[in-house]
């Protein structure tokens, strides 16, 4: 197979790591290269395809490895990789690198939900102090006065805003945000489906037809292609005795060449992008959650899910939702207030009512309120941001929040939700589509 690699991205990370190497007068190169995008761009295997074509030895670090239950052995870890890449420098005279997969999801804090750790802070801080030093870096209990080759260092992530703040600083690590063009999109693309006979026009068809999906879509949909011949396979073999078959069997099963038409191709994929959908659209975590804070809201209030609740008088308050007020007397102050038709416009006039129900009976428990909001595009792969955190106790100014957020991605999907003591979120419902 023919992969391609980007000359944007050859560029970058072969003038990071070469500039390591150089003893430029006057110049403090970072040591650290922090690949940062959308998920499922490429960006490790462009990566492990920029160092086969170097002949860089790459030593790997996962993010799984950045936490342990004994405080201060990830960031040990750390060290001996650095400096295991360093023995090949200097022993056998190879460019070596150390390699850091997913950065964020290891030493990053994502949201409220994840926990800060000791290790966390000891990995931040070990890897600070690398890019400050990079010649002395001791393993705990020994000191090596020996100077060590500088090791480059280069970490992949999808948000390095969850980083601590002073390892990301320009110095310590130079940034490369890498999302592929249209033109990088068709040669990765093309590259992928090489072998299978396709032109370029059927390439620049597919991409069009599954515009905004991410590179890893397109590897997926290739491996699909087989799924036919494989259960042709089991089935002939048995499913009883596919194990006997497969595993630790000398064996070679030959398969003739799929259907690689474009027709064919185009049917595979939209079934993956039914089953992207379903799993944007289902989220049955947010219903499950909804029916567990309804079920604490009834045992709160003492009413059953799915009625309303009881006012002080004995009769249940409908059409109210769960933050319902009693009645107001004529006679009291807040009388005209009450009257709908003497009530002046107010905030909510431009919301959806379930949106504003939504926000009264999250303000009513208690929750922090959260917004996030993402376009068409990024809506296909999950990709939400954040349009602020609503923790006041007042509801006009919860609104007015809720409706600044609308105005300023009118042409976006916005959903809230709110955050339990559990640090889980609760209620997530979307409150704006763009085709409504």
């Amino acid at each position: 197979m023919t992969y391609y690699i980007a000359p944007r991205f050859l560029n970058k990370l072969a003038v990071h790591i070469t500039k390591n190497f150089l003893d430029l007068p006057g110049i403090n190169a970072p040591l650290i290269l922090g690949i940062h995008g959308h998920k499922g761009e490429g960006k490790s295997f462009q990566c492990e395809l920029v160092f086969k074509r170097m002949k860089v030895q790459a030593i790997h670090l996962s993010a799984g490895e950045l936490e342990s239950p004994d405080a201060g052995d990830p960031s040990r870890l750390v060290r001996f990789r650095y400096r295991e890449a360093a023995d090949i420098i200097t022993k056998h005279g190879k460019l070596a690198v150390l390699m850091i997969n997913d950065i964020d999801a290891g030493a990053g804090r994502v949201d409220s939900g994840t926990q800060y750790t000791v290790n966390t802070q000891l990995v931040n801080a070990t890897l600070m102090n690398i890019a400050d030093n990079p010649t002395n870096v001791q393993l705990p209990g020994s000191y090596d006065s020996e100077p060590l080759p500088r090791v480059p260092i280069i970490v992949t992530g999808n948000d390095f805003g969850t980083l601590y703040a002073p390892l990301v600083r320009d110095g310590r690590m130079d940034k490369f945000y890498w999302e592929p063009n249209r033109e990088d999109r068709l040669e990765i693309v093309n590259g992928i489906f090489t072998p299978d006979g396709l032109n370029r026009q059927q390439i620049e068809q597919l991409v069009s037809k599954f515009e905004g999906q991410s590179i890893d879509f397109f590897s997926a949909l290739r491996a699909s292609i087989y799924d036919e011949q494989i259960l042709a396979f089991i089935e002939k073999t048995g499913f009883d005795k596919i194990g006997l078959k497969v595993a630790n069997s000398t064996e070679k099963h030959s398969f003739i060449k799929p259907d690689f038409r474009l027709e064919h191709l185009i049917e595979k994929g939209e079934q993956m992008v039914k089953e992207q959908q379903h799993i944007q659209e289902l989220r049955l975590v947010a219903a499950y959650n909804r029916s567990l804070a309804e079920s604490n809201t009834a045992q709160r209030y003492g009413f059953m899910p799915g009625q309303p609740p009881v006012s002080g008088n004995g009769i249940r308050q409908e059409n109210q939702g769960f933050n319902a007020q009693p009645p107001v007397s004529k006679g009291s102050p807040s009388a005209e207030v009450s009257r709908p038709q003497n009530k002046p416009q107010s905030p909510t006039a431009t919301l959806d009512p379930d949106a504003v129900q939504q926000i009264r009976q999250l303000m009513s428990q208690g929750y922090p309120i959260g917004i996030e909001h993402v376009d068409r595009r990024r809506f296909r792969t999950g990709s939400w941001q954040s349009c602020g955190c609503i923790q006041t106790g007042n509801e006009s100014e919860a609104i007015a929040a809720l409706n600044s957020c609308l105005a300023n991605f009118a042409g976006e999907y916005v959903r809230l939700f709110g955050v339990d003591g559990n640090k889980r979120r609760v209620m997530e419902t979307i409150i704006q589509r763009p085709d409504s």
